[in-house]
C-alpha cells in the first residue's frame, strides 16, 4: 500500500509510459548528459549506425518505507538504470492504475493487491517478497479517540485500495463494530493529514512515513498491523509477458532490490540520512519507522516463492479467504501461476558462480 519531471528525448514524442515521469516527486532523479551534446549533423549519422537500446523496465512504487530500498538502490547506483527505471508515484492507487493500464512493467505493491489483480484477469507474477508489515501500517486518530471503544460514530478516512479495506475490516473486527457503525470516507492517504487536522475526519488508516506526519499534528495510534500478522506483505510484481520477454531486466530489478536492502541493513544511518528528507522525517524518525517492518533477504524470499505447494501460498490462504469473504476477490488464486521464483533462482545461481 501503501515522480519526477522528465521529457522525451529530442526529436521524439513522449509516449504514455514516458509521461509517468512527469508528476511532482519527493526526491530528485540523478541524470547525466548524453547524445544531446553532439552536433546536429553528427547525431543522425551515429543514430543510423547504432542499434536502438532496449527501453528500461518501468517500475512504479508509492511513498512507503517498505519500498525505499529500491529508491536507495536508484540513488546510490545499485540498480542498473539502463535496465530498470524506478518511478515514484503519489499513492498505491495510482500505482495500481498505471499497472492495470500497462504504463508500468512492474510494481511494488502488497500481496492482497496482487491477488485482486490476478482475480481481475491481469495475470501478474510475484518475483520477490520484500517485507511484512509489523506495525508500520497503522490506524491514527485525533486525541479525542483514545482507543477502539471510541470509534463508534466516527468518520474514518481510508484509501480505496484492497489493503485499506483489509485494514478497516480488521479494525472493525477488533472493535466489535459493524461497517454501519462508522462513516467511511474513501480518499487517498496523502490527504489524510489535512482531513484530520481540519476536523473533517477523526480516524485515518495510514502507513509510514505518512503516519509520522499525522503524529506531528497530534494524532495517536489506536491499531496497527501487529494485530493482523501475515495480512500485509509487500511484493514485487511484473506482468507475465514482461517476465517471459524481458527476463534479464526482471533479474536486474530483483538484484537492485537485494543491493538496496543490503545497504539499508548494513549502513542504516547513511541510508536514513539520504532517504529521510524525501519522507519529511528526521533520520532518527525514519529509522524508527523501520521497526514496524520485517524485511526478507534473498534466500527467505526465494523460499517463500518456492515449494510444492508454494510456501507463500500456504501461508497466505487465510488472507485469500478473507478477501473472498469481503467480496474483493471471487476465488483463491492459482498460487503456482502467481508466484514466480525463476528470476531469484537465476540471480542466486549467477551470484554463486561469481563468488
Amino acid at each position: 500500500m501503501r515522480n519526477h519531471t522528465g521529457q522525451g528525448r529530442a526529436g521524439q514524442g513522449a509516449g504514455p509510459a514516458e509521461c509517468l515521469a512527469t508528476p511532482h516527486t519527493r526526491r530528485h532523479w540523478l541524470h547525466a548528459g548524453g547524445l544531446c551534446l553532439l552536433g546536429g549533423a553528427v547525431a543522425p549519422l551515429l543514430a543510423a549506425c547504432q542499434p536502438v537500446p532496449a527501453a528500461p523496465l518501468k517500475l512504479g512504487l508509492n511513498a512507503w518505507v517498505g519500498y525505499d530500498p529500491l529508491v536507495l538502490a536508484r540513488e546510490r547506483g545499485f540498480i542498473d538504470t539502463q535496465a530498470v527505471k524506478v518511478i515514484e508515484l503519489s499513492s498505491s492507487s495510482e500505482t495500481l492504475r498505471h499497472f492495470r493500464n500497462r504504463l508500468l512493467d512492474a510494481a511494488a505493491l502488497t500481496l492482497d493487491e496482487a491477488l485482486r489483480l490476478a482475480d481481475e484477469g491481469f495475470d501478474p507474477r510475484v518475483v520477490a517478497v520484500l517485507s511484512a508489515s509489523a506495525g508500520a501500517d497503522v490506524v491514527m486518530a485525533v486525541p479525542g479517540v483514545r482507543n477502539l471503544d471510541g470509534l463508534r460514530g466516527r468518520t474514518v478516512a481510508v484509501e480505496a485500495t484492497t489493503v485499506g479495506a483489509l485494514m478497516l475490516q480488521r479494525l472493525l473486527q477488533a472493535a466489535r463494530l459493524r461497517p454501519a457503525d462508522v462513516r467511511v470516507m474513501n480518499v487517498e492517504a496523502t490527504q489524510h493529514v489535512a482531513l484530520l487536522r481540519d476536523g473533517r475526519a477523526e480516524v485515518a488508516v495510514s502507513y509510514e512515513p505518512l503516519a509520522s506526519a499525522l503524529r506531528e499534528v497530534g494524532c495517536v495510534p489506536i491499531f496497527d498491523s501487529r494485530q493482523m500478522p501475515g495480512d500485509i506483505v509487500d511484493v514485487l510484481l511484473v506482468h507475465a509477458d514482461v517476465l517471459g520477454a524481458r527476463a534479464a531486466q526482471v533479474q536486474a530489478l530483483v538484484a537492485g532490490w537485494q543491493r538496496g536492502l543490503a545497504a539499508v541493513e548494513q549502513e542504516p544511518d547513511a541510508s536514513a540520512a539520504l532517504l529521510a528528507p524525501g519522507a519529511d522525517l528526521t533520520p532518527a524518525q525514519y529509522l524508527a519507522s523501520f521497526r514496524g517492518l520485517d524485511f526478507y533477504d534473498a534466500r527467505q524470499s526465494l523460499a517463500l516463492l518456492s515449494g510444492e505447494p508454494k510456501a507463500l501460498g500456504q501461508a497466505s490462504e487465510r488472507l485469500a479467504i478473507t478477501l473472498q469473504t469481503m467480496g474483493l476477490i471471487h476465488e483463491s488464486p492459482d498460487w503456482g501461476r502467481l508466484l514466480a521464483p525463476e528470476p531469484a533462482k537465476r540471480l542466486m545461481q549467477a551470484q554463486g558462480a561469481g563468488a
